[in-house]
């Protein structure tokens, strides 16, 4: 790479590390430019995987306060978000790479209706159990489970707007803030890429230069995000979370379309 080169995937790294901890959907920000220097797509992709691991690790520090309380879920989710992380990365290394061209942008659309409608379906849902004298799961019970089982297969395949199902998911099927939600998700997504990560340093070609570059710009941006998502209102947040979420959505359509 040229230092110009080097520095669009620093600058990138650090783009994707602040919008990953607050929303998700930062691959859509370093993918292109990691094939813009010249990486084959399967080797852009393990490489930003890769990098991204200290952006999401980094991400889940910050969020740290948001946390307490949530181990024993954190734990079992993160469990499921693993096995499905490994089984995401070996499909990347195994299915043609337009494997997942066509069910990609179905899943951002639905991901983004559930955001939408989450405050109204969670009241109609609370409505519910009220007249059944039902409590809700503390952890979404099995139905989130297997949400989030095949989220991660998603996410150790690509990323992209990994943490948009995963909030989507949980804002549905968990009864608890945003903002403590937006914790779990970082530790799930951090989770994914480092199990991803392990996968693929044993069975991939990755580019060190550019794992390098994307890990301690997402670190950096890891911090900017936290700092910043934590301050957001449940509505600034959500809007946030549906404005990036159809940037995702049209980029992936142009790239399958256009």
């Amino acid at each position: 790479m040229t230092i110009w080169e080097m520095l669009a995937v620093f600058a990138a790294g650090i783009g994707a590390g602040t919008i990953n901890t607050i929303v998700g959907s930062g691959t859509l920000i370093t993918f292109p430019v990691l094939l813009g220097v010249g990486l084959p797509p399967v080797t852009a992709t393990v490489s930003n995987g890769l990098g991204l691991v200290a952006g999401s690790i980094s991400g889940a520090i910050g969020y740290r306060a948001e946390l307490a309380g949530q181990r024993a879920r954190v734990l079992r989710l993160s469990a499921v978000a693993a096995v499905g992380g490994v089984a995401g990365a070996a499909l990347l290394l195994t299915l043609p790479s337009t494997a997942f061209e066509t069910i990609v942008p179905v899943l951002v659309a639905l991901a983004l209706v559930l955001v939408v409608l989450q405050p109204r379906i969670s009241r109609a849902v609370q409505r519910r159990r009220e007249k059944t004298g039902t409590t809700p799961h503390p952890d979404g019970g099995p139905l989130l489970l297997a949400g989030l089982l095949a989220a991660s297969v998603y996410g150790g395949y690509f990323t992209a707007a990994q943490g948009i199902i995963y909030m989507a998911l949980m804002g549905m099927l968990i009864d608890d803030t945003l903002q403590r939600l937006n914790a779990t998700k970082n530790i799930l997504a951090a989770v994914v890429n480092s199990v991803a990560a392990i996968f693929f340093l044993f069975a991939a070609d990755f580019d060190w230069t550019a794992v390098v570059l994307i890990a301690v710009g997402s670190t950096i941006g890891g911090q900017i995000g936290a700092k910043t998502g934590r301050k957001l209102s449940p509505t600034v947040l959500r809007a946030l979370i549906v404005v990036v979420g159809t940037v995702a959505l049209v980029q992936l359509l142009i790239q399958r379309y256009g």
